[in-house]
C-alpha cells in the first residue's frame, strides 16, 4: 500500500511541478544548445593554449603549461598587435560614435521625406568588410587614388599613403570610422525613437533652447542605447582583422598588424595551434572586461 501511494505522488509532481522545476525543464535545452556551442569551443580554446600542438611539426599535443603565454610576453610581433588593437579601440569607437550619434540626429529630424537619410544609413553597414576595405585601399592608393586627386585639386602633393605607418594606420583608421558609424546610428536611431515627444513639448513651453533641450533630454534617455552600441562595437574594433588585412596586409612592417590577423596568421599560415589558442585567450579576456566595464556603467545609469 505504502509504494502504491508514493507513485501517484512522483506522477503528480512531474505533471505539476514546482516552479523551480519548470524553470529548470524549460532552460534545459538552450542550456544545453548553449554548452555545446559557447562553452565547448571555448573551454577547448583555453585547453588547447597550454599545449604545444604545431600541424608542421608532426608531433602529437603535448602539455606545455604556460610555455606559450611566457613566449607571448616575449614576443614583440604581439606587443605590437596588442598596441595596433588598443589604438583602433581608442580612435574609432568615439570616432564612430560621434559620427554615428550626428547621422541619428539628422536621421530623426521631422522633415517629410526621411527614408533617403534612413536607407543611406545602411549602405556601409550592409557593405561587406574586406570589400570596404577594398574600396579604400583603392581610394587611398598614391597614383590613382580618389584621396590623393583631391588633394592635388586642392594644391597639396600627394601622399603615398601606405610606405608611412602613421598614414596607413590613419587611413585604415578613418575606413573602419566609415564603416562602423551606421551601426552606431541605427542603434542610437532606435534608442532616439522610444523618447517620448511630450518631453520635447513640456521643454518647449518652459522655454528651453534645443542645445539644452539635447543635453538634458536626449543624451541622458539615449545613455542606454549608447552603452549597448558601445559594447558591441568596441568588442568587434578588439577583433579587427578584416579592414587592415585588405588595406596594408599588416604593413609596412608590423605598423597595422592587429590581434586578430596575428592570431590569423599564427593558426592559418603557421599552423601553430597552440600559440594561437593563446593569443585568442588573451584577445577573449580583453573582451570580456571591456563588456564587465561597460554593463557596470549601463546598471549604475539604471
Amino acid at each position: 500500500m505504502k509504494q502504491t501511494d508514493r507513485q501517484p505522488a512522483s506522477w503528480v509532481r512531474w505533471l505539476d511541478p514546482s516552479d523551480k522545476v519548470l524553470a529548470a525543464l524549460l532552460l534545459a535545452p538552450a542550456a544545453i544548445l548553449l554548452s555545446l556551442i559557447i562553452v565547448y569551443p571555448v573551454g577547448r580554446l583555453f585547453w588547447m593554449s597550454f599545449q604545444n600542438l604545431s600541424l608542421t611539426s608532426g608531433l602529437p599535443a603535448e602539455f606545455a603549461g604556460f610555455e606559450n603565454y611566457v613566449l607571448m610576453w616575449e614576443d614583440p610581433v604581439f606587443w605590437d598587435a596588442a598596441w595596433n588593437t588598443l589604438l583602433i579601440v581608442a580612435i574609432t569607437v568615439p570616432g564612430a560614435l560621434l559620427m554615428g550619434l550626428g547621422m541619428a540626429l539628422l536621421a530623426n529630424l521631422p522633415f517629410r521625406h526621411r527614408w533617403p537619410v534612413r536607407l543611406s544609413l545602411l549602405i556601409p553597414w550592409a557593405l561587406p568588410l574586406s570589400f570596404a576595405g577594398l574600396i579604400f585601399a583603392w581610394f587611398f592608393h598614391s597614383e590613382y587614388g580618389i584621396v590623393n586627386d583631391v588633394l592635388q585639386r586642392l594644391g597639396f602633393e600627394g601622399i603615398i599613403w601606405f610606405n608611412s605607418p602613421t598614414y596607413a594606420f590613419a587611413a585604415i583608421c578613418l575606413t573602419i570610422i566609415w564603416k562602423t558609424s551606421s551601426f552606431m546610428a541605427l542603434i542610437i536611431l532606435a534608442g532616439l525613437q522610444t523618447i517620448p515627444r511630450s518631453l520635447y513639448e513640456a521643454a518647449d513651453v518652459d522655454g528651453a533652447g534645443r542645445v539644452r533641450q539635447f543635453f538634458e533630454i536626449t543624451l541622458p534617455l539615449l545613455k542606454p542605447a549608447i552603452v549597448i552600441a558601445l559594447i558591441f562595437r568596441t568588442i568587434t574594433a578588439l577583433q579587427t582583422f578584416d579592414i587592415p588585412y585588405m588595406m596594408t596586409g599588416g604593413g609596412p612592417g608590423t605598423s597595422t598588424v592587429t590581434l586578430a590577423m596575428y592570431i590569423h596568421q599564427n593558426t592559418v599560415s603557421f599552423l601553430d595551434l597552440g600559440y594561437g589558442s593563446a593569443l585568442a585567450v588573451v584577445m577573449f579576456a580583453f573582451s570580456m572586461c571591456v563588456t564587465f566595464v561597460y554593463l557596470r556603467m549601463l546598471r549604475r545609469k539604471g
